[in-house]
């Protein structure tokens, strides 16, 4: 590093600067002086250079050595920081706007509220940085800034990894804001007995399930989903609770509860992350198995299956047997290729769910 530096028709001066005119003009040798300074030749030769700051010691020997106010080398030292991280600033907020390039506003000014800014991404930046509670938008390139992104989870582009780990950032932030009781997992797993219940409760089920979760250490939170993240939610260890995380990109019946107990088996597990799409390995298949048993009891969904009768009234009593919203059985067999996707006959048991996704 420089011991002067140049930003924006500003100059700044190392302290080491003004040291080095000093010796010039004692005629002494950076040896001789260090020791009169009572400090070592490479500590003085550092500080000549602008490699390492002025510390309040060496201020305070220099300024009895030269009879000058320690607070005028501590000036000297603050002025040169000051401008270094004006520079710096500068730099970051470049990079900044190249990150932000993956973002889009409306997402944060529709659904957070955030000031209408046509055109001026500086300010854009500034208040998505502020929303998010982060020092700079460069964080969010970073795999383990938020959670863990799994080791199977492979060829992630750079955006993905950035709209994902803003939407964990997003739910954290308001995890942090609820209290709850530490997290009891045996009481946790009883009340997904309970959620299982409120497969047909189209209406009301995320407040039951939110405040049945909430009472074991679990903040159950939905999110406006971020084009492009490609993740279908993430858990989250926050001090003594767990955050659960599900985004609304997904909302039919059969689509969500498959998300939401595909995270509730990863908590099960002890296995927190962010789950992506198309994802493979040994904790996907665990949390996959967890969830289609859940839903569907393997027993008898083989008996149905057994039973080689797939139309719509057949599934709805299977549905109603079972004790859930025939969406989701659907979808078990829609994936199991048994029923076709595109099979009109059966649009009347598909239900998107409609959920207030945020509360300011």
């Amino acid at each position: 590093m420089s011991n002067c530096v140049e930003y924006n028709d500003k100059i700044a001066f190392h302290p080491g600067y003004y040291i080095k005119e000093i010796i010039e003009q004692s005629r002494l040798t950076q040896e001789d002086f260090a020791k009169r300074l009572d400090t070592t030749p490479k500590n003085l030769s550092l500080l000549v250079r602008g490699e390492q700051s002025l510390s309040i010691d060496i201020a305070m020997k220099l300024s009895r050595m030269a009879g000058t106010s320690i607070y005028y080398w501590l000036n000297l030292q603050n002025s040169y920081d000051a401008l270094i991280a004006e520079f710096k600033s500068e730099e970051e907020l470049k990079r900044e706007r190249k990150i932000f390039e993956y973002f889009d506003y409306k997402y944060f000014r529709d659904n957070y509220g955030l000031p209408d800014l046509p055109r001026q991404k500086d300010q854009q930046i500034k208040q998505v940085r502020e929303f998010l509670n982060v020092a700079t938008l460069s964080v969010f390139t970073k795999k383990d800034m938020a959670v863990n992104f799994r080791s199977s989870t492979k060829e992630i582009t750079e955006g993905s990894i950035i709209k994902a780990n803003v939407m964990v950032q997003i739910a954290t932030n308001k995890a942090l804001k609820i209290m709850a009781p530490k997290f009891d997992k045996q009481k946790f797993q009883s009340t997904v007995d309970y959620a299982l219940t409120l497969t047909k409760n189209h209406e009301d089920f995320y407040p039951l399930i939110r405040n049945a979760f909430l009472e074991t250490g679990v903040i159950f939170i939905i999110l406006p989903h971020i084009a492009g993240s490609k993740t279908n939610g993430a858990t989250k260890k926050i001090g003594n609770n767990i955050m659960l995380m599900v985004n609304d990109r997904r909302l039919n019946a059969d689509s969500f509860w498959f998300t939401l107990f595909h995270e509730i088996g990863h908590i099960v597990n002890g296995d927190y992350g962010i789950s992506f799409e198309q994802e493979t390995g040994r904790q996907e298949e665990a949390a996959d198995r967890y969830a289609e048993n859940c839903l569907i009891p393997p027993e008898k969904y083989q008996d149905f299956l057994a039973q080689k009768k797939f139309d719509l009234q057949s599934i709805t009593l299977f549905a109603d047997l079972i004790e859930r919203d025939p969406g989701i059985v659907l979808g078990r067999l829609q994936k199991d290729g048994i029923v076709r996707f595109d099979d009109w006959t059966m649009k009347s048991l598909r239900h998107r769910y409609r959920v207030k996704t945020w509360e300011n």
